[in-house]
């Protein structure tokens, strides 16, 4: 039965809070996950042959292991090595090492969608490679990869629902422990997907009006 008392007293407080937990490792972790995905691309289409090994091996090991266990990894097995973080930091660190795997993949497609000839004519105007790469052809990979890391942006905001299992406690986690408390499981549940359905919904428009903003002319289509 639908108890009013319960939703605005209690589960609603608590989620409100699980809320703004979930937007300070979402924030972060988009920009800088987004970030490092493109100095990975970047490094992993233009760099050396070591170097492009190392990020291929990067991409594999994230991409490859479970963020879960990335999680585990970093909050209770790192500190037997002297390297310690507090849950929202262990949490950040793995959403930030996660989403920069994956953002390099759309970032490296997208570099490579540039023709060569830009490249060419950039440095017959005198442009050095590292000056040709920041300013004629990362600018335009990033527009062209944008639908590809908007949905990995997406996705972090639903696989942010794990940073509870290092005690980060975020909406899921909140939510867990009301519906621990009450058994109310069906009520809280139901809200917690609510939320992460708006949450999920207002980025998918964002990223959508941003598509539409950075269109680059020529290619795809609105």
């Amino acid at each position: 039965m639908f108890d009013v008392a319960f939703v605005f007293s209690e589960l609603l407080p608590a989620l409100n809070r699980g809320l703004m937990m979930s937007l300070a490792l979402i924030v972060p972790s988009a920009i800088l996950g987004f970030a490092g995905g493109v100095g990975l691309g970047v490094l992993r289409v233009y760099g050396d042959a070591w170097t492009r090994r190392c990020g291929d091996g990067y991409v594999a090991v994230f991409r490859g292991v479970p963020l879960a266990v990335q999680l585990m990894m970093i909050y209770y097995a790192l500190p037997k090595l002297g390297i310690s973080f507090d849950p929202y930091g262990a949490a950040v660190l793995s959403f930030i090492l996660c989403s920069a795997a994956y953002h390099s993949e759309y970032i490296r497609g997208a570099l490579l969608s540039i023709r060569q000839g830009q490249i060419k004519a950039a440095q017959a105007l005198g442009f050095t490679m590292i000056q040709t790469v920041f300013w004629i052809i990362i600018p335009q990979a990033a527009r062209r990869a944008l639908p590809g890391c908007g949905n990995e942006i997406v996705y972090l905001i639903k696989y942010s629902s794990l940073a509870y299992l290092v005690t980060c406690m975020e909406l899921m986690g909140e939510g867990k422990v009301v519906a621990a408390n009450t058994f109310r499981f069906t009520e809280v549940f139901l809200a917690v997907g609510a939320y992460y359905l708006v949450m999920v919904t207002l980025a998918s428009r964002l990223l959508r009006c941003l598509e539409i903003r950075f269109h680059v002319p020529g290619f795809g289509t609105k």
